[in-house]
């Protein structure tokens, strides 16, 4: 019982406490020049701005954004997704000459050896051509999953920079009185201004 009293005592003056500490804030100098936050004014069409901005060409939505330092990972993760794709195109038209040249009778294609013997079957020559065939396909794929990741983050970004953080986040004690059992309840609000 004597832990419940002491806890509601608490509570309470720290309720009068946050009391006092307002009435103290309504008093205001004359001289008190209040500053505001230099915040960005709002702007709803920047996300989208930003992200037409990198559709059109990627990188130019980051630089929108004020994000200069992503322009080199954005056109570094584009180029490495293009130079796989034609990697893998330009090791699809050996394998592809190859098998065509066999097809035609010849045996004089780039897998034999100097023996006359062929380094790769035929069908080693289909399977390299489906491999490679495949890796042209996902090189496609993980370049148009970059660019679209351009595009979501210079969206994302400019959202976030609209994002307001301010200072006006107050813990106070709070004493609730409930009309219909006649209690008080005791508690803590955590208050939040938008």
């Amino acid at each position: 019982m004597k832990i419940k009293n002491l806890i509601a005592f608490f509570i309470t003056c720290l309720f009068f406490l946050q009391a006092s500490a307002q009435e103290d804030s309504l008093l205001v100098d004359p001289q008190l020049v209040i500053e505001e936050p230099a915040y960005k004014p709002y702007d709803p069409l920047s996300p989208a701005r930003a992200a037409f901005y990198s559709a059109v060409l990627p990188g130019l939505g980051q630089a929108y954004n004020g994000k200069y330092w992503k322009i080199p990972i954005v056109y570094t993760a584009l180029g490495v997704g293009i130079y796989f794709y034609f990697e893998n195109d330009r090791q699809y038209d050996r394998y592809r000459s190859a098998y065509k040249s066999r097809l035609a009778g010849n045996t004089n294609d780039e897998f034999y050896d100097d023996n006359g013997q062929p380094r790769v079957s035929t069908s080693g020559l289909i399977e390299a051509q489906r491999f490679y065939q495949r890796n042209k396909e996902v090189s496609i794929m993980v370049t148009l999953g970059l660019y679209a990741l351009n595009i979501i983050d210079a969206n994302v970004d400019a959202h976030l920079q609209q994002f307001n953080v301010s200072e006006d986040l107050s813990l106070k004690p709070n004493l609730d009185y409930d009309q219909f059992t006649g209690t008080t309840g005791y508690g803590i609000t955590l208050n939040y201004n938008f």
